[in-house]
Parts: structure tokens; sequence; C-alpha cells
């Protein structure tokens, strides 16, 4: 005999109450709790019945991860070499960004590796033909499957046993035997549950795309990202043709890489050298443009940071940073302000990096402070020059990670000077072709690009 009890269950945590709350006490988020109807089994279980040993780690016999490469060198390098037999990976990224595109190459790539069924709950089978012929797409080996139920699908699966299994989205999907909607948090812990499940235990690959909240996270309980065994993002701004994929979490691989794509008429095209591609506009040499190295994951890219000076005609300046962390340039604002000695509190201050890339490391602060006051001063820097570094509140320039990396890049690109922390200069072992001229803090910095 089972009986139903009523939970209201956060959408956003997954947070359960007996009674409806405005505001949920585990995420602060407000009008965020629906109800749900779950059966519950009041007949005892034998537990006695079952027989569950603990076995010694030692005498357990491991297996080497098989990988199949994917055929886009991006996509194996942010995966760790290849999708790994019998893993579940999650991606994420917001609406047009990319990912079924992607996705959809993938399955083609892999053409002779085996089936490969495509589940959508979202577009019919007619439009998934309409963008595989946009992209090229000729795959005889490439199963489509129009369904939301989990039951249905799972039976495609045991009866085809597929290399690969695509599941998009999976908010779209859903199960009779819970009584909450789709895409609700419920929903979603069981039907990734129930698909790796199956695809565990049949040793299937599977990646389902999910959809992200307006914070950027993906969307639904954070219990999800724990199941899976890869989740990646698909980030890019939608005006913007370059997309950056970053791993945020691998079991077989690192999570410090990053793949770049360009979005182009035949789909998703990988960029194997970004650096120059993103500095490749770069002709003239105005006031307010500099060169930095940032390291996104293991890879170095030299990117291009604008900055735009100008009188304030209301009492409170703005501060505009695009792709960059607001909070951080009014910090360095605040340095140039008292340790350089600018009266930067009258201007407007716009900070731009091209090509819509978002950047968050702090070896990028002393390229913001030089661009602020290159445009300020309207002093041009020589544009065959890098610049690295963090950058205190004492105006110190500070060491940064991967030095030999960043430098080794910029030599690469025919850059001809590099301006880096004197700490990491006195450190450096390998012979560079390159004016290499270490600063310990602001000041020395503006003199070495002639800005003092």
């Amino acid at each position: 005999m089972a009986k139903s009890k009523t939970v209201f269950v956060c959408s956003n945590c997954g947070y359960e109450s007996t009674k409806w709350l405005g505001k949920c006490p585990g995420c602060n988020e407000w009008n965020s709790f629906y109800e749900e109807k779950i059966a519950k089994d009041t007949g005892s279980v034998d537990k006695k019945s079952k027989s569950v040993t603990p076995k010694r780690l030692n005498e357990v016999i491991g297996k080497d991860a098989v990988r199949t490469h994917t055929g886009i060198g991006e996509l194996d390098r942010v995966l760790g070499g290849g999708l790994v037999k019998g893993s579940l990976v999650l991606v994420g990224g917001e609406p047009g960004i990319g990912k079924s595109t992607l996705i959809l190459q993938l399955c083609n790539k892999i053409q002779g590796e085996g089936k490969v069924l495509y589940v959508s709950g979202e577009e019919s089978a007619e439009q998934i033909k309409l963008r595989a012929d946009r992209l090229g797409i000729n795959n005889d080996d490439i199963l489509f499957l129009g369904e939301t139920d989990i039951e249905l699908i799972e039976n495609n699966i045991l009866e085809l046993n597929p290399k690969l299994v695509i599941i998009d989205s999976i908010q779209t999907m859903y199960s009779d035997e819970i009584s909450s909607a789709a895409g609700t948090v419920s929903q979603v812990r069981e039907i990734t549950a129930r698909i790796m499940r199956v695809c565990k235990s049949n040793e299937i690959t599977t990646i389902i795309i999910g959809h992200v909240t307006k914070e950027g996270n993906i969307a639904g309980p954070r219990v999800l990202e724990h199941m899976v065994d890869t989740v990646l993002y698909l980030e890019g701004e939608r005006y913007f043709s370059y997309r950056i994929l970053r791993s945020v979490k691998n079991r077989f691989g690192s999570t410090n890489e990053v793949g770049m794509f360009e979005m182009q008429n035949e789909g998703m095209v990988e960029i194997t050298n970004p650096s120059s591609v993103l500095i490749s506009e770069r002709e003239d040499n105005p006031p307010g443009s500099v060169i930095v190295a940032s390291m996104e994951g293991t890879r170095p890219l030299l990117i291009e940071l604008q900055a735009l000076t100008t009188p304030t005609i209301f009492g409170f300046p703005r501060r505009t940073a695009n792709g960059l962390d607001y909070n951080r340039l009014t910090i360095l604002v605040a340095v140039l302000e008292k340790r350089a000695g600018l009266s930067l509190s009258s201007q407007d201050i716009y900070l731009n990096v091209v090509s819509g890339i978002k950047i968050n490391e702090p070896a990028v602060d002393l390229g913001m402070t030089l661009v602020c006051a290159s445009s300020f001063k309207n002093i041009s820097i020589d544009k065959r020059t890098v610049i690295i570094g963090e950058v205190g509140l004492t105006g110190e320039v500070r060491a940064v990670n991967l030095i030999d990396k960043r430098l080794k890049e910029a030599e690469k690109l025919g850059f001809k000077t590099c301006i880096i922390p004197e700490s990491n200069k006195k450190l450096l072992k390998e012979k560079y072709n390159l004016d290499i001229i270490g600063v310990r803090n602001v000041n020395e910095a503006m003199k070495a690009v002639g800005l003092k």
C-alpha cells in the first residue's frame, strides 16, 4: 500500500519543506517553491536478505580509460584526450551559443566508430536535418529519436546499444513516476540518475546538453554536476563569433584546459592558434591599446585591451569594464591615483577586451593600469610590447605563474619587448629573443613604456 505525501521543493537548489515558503532558506531565492507529490511505500523491506560485502581496494582490478577521439582537436584537448567509454558528459551554455551545433559535428566526426543515438526533446527530425545539411553532415550511423519520455528512451538505448547517446536537453525529459513538471529539480535529478545507470552498466558514452540560468550556471540542482563525470561550459558573447569551451570538472583529465572555436556558416571551426587571431586586426598604434598575456588553462593567450578616458559631465565618474571584472577596475584606478599621481577622479573610464573574450586572471592587472594611463596621457605604448603582472594595493607588481609559457607565446608571435615582474625575471632560466624588462611597481612600469 502506497501513501502519497506532499512536499514543497525549491526549483533553484532542491531544498525541501513541508510547507510553502516565500523565501528559500537554502539559497535565499524568492518564490522558488513548487508543490510535489511523492509516493511513499509503507511496506517493510527485509534488508537482512541483502548481502553487501566490502572489497579490499588493493584487490580491485583497475581498467585503463578507453578513449574515442572526437576528430575535433580543441574538444579532445578539453576532454583530456577524447571521450572515455561509458562516461557521462554534461555540456552547458546560453541559448544560441552553439552547443547543439558542436555536438552534431562531433556525431559526424566519429563516423565508423558505431551507432549514435541523438535524442531531442526540443527540435523535430526535420529541424535537425536542416542543421545537418547546413553543416555538411553525412553519417548513416546517426539515429534520431524525438522523445521526452525517459521510459521510451531507455528502451531504445537498450535495444540499439549505441556507441554514443546525445540527450538534448535534460530539462525537457520527464518520468511518469514523478508528478512534477519536466525541468524541475526532482525530474532533472531522477532523469540523470536513470540515464547514468543505463549507460554506465552498458558502457555507453553519453553527452547531456543542459540549459543555463541567468547567472550562467547549469539549470537544475547542483547535484546534477556532481553525478556526471565531466562538465563543460561553452562561453562567448552571442554577437561575437568566438567561443570558448571550458572544463570545470573532469574525472578523466585536467580541469585547466580550454578550447577555442569560431562560429561560421559551416559550424564551429576550431582555432588552433588563438593569439594570432585575437590580435590580427591590430595594425596601427593608438593611445589606450596594449597587449596582455593571459592563461586560459594551460594555454597562453595574447589579447588586446583597449581603454578610453574622457572628462565626466556628471558629478560621479563612470567606470565600465567589458570582459573584465568591474571591481578590479575600480581598485586599479584607485592605485593609479594614489601611487602614480594620476588625477582620474574626474574621468569616465571605459575598458574593453577585444573580440568579446572574458578574462578573470590577475596577471592582466598591470596591462589594465598601463592602458588606462596611456589613454589618460594620450601616449601610445609600443605595439610590439606585451604587459604581464599582478598589481597590489600598494602599487607593487607581483609575480605570476607560468611566465615561461607566456614569454614563449610572445616570442612566437614576433613581439620584441615584455614587461614582467622583477621577481619573475630573477627566476628565468631560458634565453628568449625578447627584451625582457623587470619592474617592481607601477611607476617603474610606466617609465618602461614611456608614460613617465
